[in-house]
């Protein structure tokens, strides 16, 4: 097979480095295949066949841009200098890789050789690499970020997300799609129905190109040329690279499925060996100098593996594990000063918000609707004037791709607040918050310093798409922070607290309570400690705990039923102030929960477990959970008033009371 090597011309030394680089990914990938079969590493995911892409793509960029790989993308790793040995530590589960054991494969990032990388439901790091490309922007930093898929990827919703949102937001983006004709065993007849996924551009406006992925030459000349354009004229890019895989998806899967005709077709396309016969026929390499770099690279591979397997096995503890899942934070304190206004929870909020973007200068809160029309319950009315539309970011309707762009902010060191317009909208947005934001501290170390702001709860006849209070979703997540505070001052201290703290944090704020509840609240900027519940009132009959709207119904019970209670307000439910439940519990006995939440399933039945395991000599009665019934919530007044559990409240908590 004779691919045209000679346009653009590049330097003989150029073209050897190019070499260089594809036989070095080659080489290692050919040694870790031997070693799948020994055992000696778990998985493995072959690029062999598709060297010329990932080796063009990361040459053509500096070394300061961000790359976001996938599995078959080795020679983006090793062309960025990574260390041999810490590369086959992390495929063997060791302290020297890049996730201290806890993923495998090239599920990592790692900032110092600036990569970013995948986790398993692929689609998600487009978006990642959109924030990335936002925060060079917001910086008039003339950089460029290159981001992976496969062509199977581009079924996903999260590909046609990201594509829209670098369209309409301009963003310096090379999307770089593996287009090997199989996603796992399933061909692109099966995926899509257009000639080319490089046509799916043109339906978001943004430029397209088709290159031959074997072709080293034309994927470094056509990369680099695009990579200095979009420098000086910021824009995305979608780039469809023809290719094959010539192993299986993952080695276990095989290649059964695929014509052998077709792997007879592509295997005659080989990326290395054209271009080494190439380069020979040139006499740019002659036969010695190709034993002498293969020679080297051999020598370096097997060098760097017996520092890997010299290496202990991982060790660690629970604790040690433990401390890892967020991100240590030590929230400087800011006592509220005396100067104060009487102000509704939606203002306290507001002014929370508006304080925190003065205080953090590359602060960006996104959302729909955010911007010149203040978001739909007003909360950034006026910030446009302030801050700009740079900073106070409308979106598209796409909220997966906001909170990965979002995550990307993150990864170059920016705050971000999301606003989703209702919580209930979160679910599609799901996957990045739980499998990105949530883990990505603890497998490699990256912190998501993101605000997730949730308008939620019933009470307003919004039915079942606008009123949920889903913080049980989360809650359960490790990794992530959860907070739903029931007064302005608590509101605002929060909120400022949650911007403070480096890791993702769900802030739920009641619908009902936005304008229904006044409170004095300090003018200034001040913060309140996560994970640090309000004890409102005290009393020996009996422990009331509840959190958000709970929290006013149950004021308002203990006060018609004249109850000598305490009266235990969560505001944080993740991390959870354990030590004032049980202090609580044991001082009276007694102790009912209340949730607006539907009763399965809740943070309810966790406290009530929490005590029957760990105060259980002190109760007097069983624990008593008040919740939603297991019903979606209905929209009608009536209806909608024999799904909360506010009346059911008062029986119940008399009945705790007579046991």
């Amino acid at each position: 097979m004779n691919f045209d090597y000679s346009k653009p011309e590049l330097e003989a030394s150029r073209l050897i480095d190019l070499y260089k680089a594809m036989l070095k990914s080659r080489m290692i990938e050919e040694k870790m295949l031997i070693l799948l079969r020994q055992g000696k590493i778990s998985k493995w995911f072959s690029g062999i066949g598709q060297e010329a892409i990932s080796t063009g793509i990361t040459l053509a960029m500096r070394e300061d841009e961000y790359i976001l790989p996938m599995h078959r993308n080795l020679s983006v790793f090793t062309n960025r200098k990574i260390p041999l040995y810490r590369l086959f530590s992390q495929w063997q589960g060791k302290m020297n890789g890049f996730t201290k054991g806890r993923d495998r494969s090239f599920h990592f990032g790692t900032q110092e050789f600036k990569i970013v990388g995948m986790i398993s439901h692929l689609g998600p790091q487009l978006g990642v690499a959109n924030g990335i490309a936002l925060a060079h922007k917001l910086r008039n930093e003339e950089k460029v970020t290159a981001v992976f898929s496969g062509e199977g990827a581009t079924s996903e919703g999260d590909f046609h997300e990201a594509l829209n949102v670098a369209s309409v937001w301009n963003l310096p983006v090379l999307f770089c799609i593996e287009n090997n004709g199989y996603g796992l065993s399933t061909p692109i007849s099966e995926q899509f129905n257009c000639e080319h996924i490089a046509d799916k551009g043109k339906g978001y406006g943004m430029e397209s190109h088709i290159i031959d992925g074997n072709n080293i030459v034309e994927v470094y000349s056509k990369v680099a040329e695009l990579t200095q354009s979009m420098r000086k004229d910021p824009r995305p890019v979608l780039l469809e690279f023809k290719t094959f895989r010539m192993r299986g998806h993952e080695e276990a899967s095989g290649t059964k499925y695929v014509p052998k005709d077709l792997l007879n077709e592509w295997s005659k396309k080989d990326p290395i060996l054209n271009f080494q016969e190439f380069l020979r026929n040139q006499s740019i390499l002659s036969e010695k100098e190709e034993v002498e770099i293969k020679t080297k690279i051999a020598h370096e591979i097997n060098d760097n593996l017996e520092i890997a397997f010299q290496e202990k096995e991982v060790d660690s503890t629970l604790e040690k594990e433990l401390s890892d899942v967020y991100e240590s934070f030590d929230n400087e304190i800011i006592e509220p000063s005396q100067k104060t206004s009487r102000i509704r929870l939606v203002d306290a909020v507001s002014k929370g918000l508006y304080q925190s973007m003065e205080r953090h200068p590359e602060l960006v809160i996104m959302g729909q609707d955010i911007a010149s029309y203040g978001g739909v319950f007003k909360i950034t009315e006026g910030f446009v004037k302030k801050f700009g539309l740079e900073r106070v970011r409308n979106t598209p309707i796409c909220e997966s791709s906001i909170i990965e762009a979002a995550f990307g902010l993150s990864v170059s060191g920016i705050k971000s607040v999301v606003e989703l317009q209702f919580g209930d909208f979160i679910s599609s947005g799901f996957n990045p918050v739980v499998n990105l934001l949530a883990k990505s501290f603890y497998r490699w170390g990256q912190n998501s310093d993101i605000v997730l702001r949730m308008p939620c709860g019933a009470g307003v006849g919004a039915g079942p798409f606008h009123s949920q209070t889903n913080e049980a979703w989360f809650t359960k997540t490790p990794g992530l922070k959860v907070v739903y505070p029931a007064f302005p001052a608590d509101a605002k201290g929060l909120l400022a607290s949650a911007i403070e703290d480096p890791n993702p944090v769900m802030f739920f704020e009641h619908k009902q309570l936005y304008r229904s509840v006044y409170q004095e609240v300090s003018e200034d900027f001040y913060t309140i400690p996560l994970g640090k519940a309000s004890l409102i009132q005290e009393g020996e009959d009996v422990s009331v705990i509840t959190y958000g709207a709970g929290v006013h119904w149950a004021i308002e019970s203990l006060k018609k039923l004249e109850l000598n209670a305490d009266l235990v307000d969560l505001r944080s439910l993740q991390p959870l102030d354990i030590q004032t439940i049980y202090k609580s519990v044991k001082k009276t006995g007694k102790v009912i929960i209340l949730q607006e939440d539907s009763l399965f399933g809740g943070i309810a039945s966790d406290i009530s477990a929490l005590i029957s395991e760990n105060c259980f000599e002190f109760l007097d009665a069983p624990v008593v959970r008040v919740a939603s019934p297991e019903m979606p919530i209905p929209f009608a007044k009536n209806l909608e008033a024999i799904y909360l559990p506010n009346q059911r409240f008062e029986s119940a908590l008399t009945e705790l009371l007579n046991y």
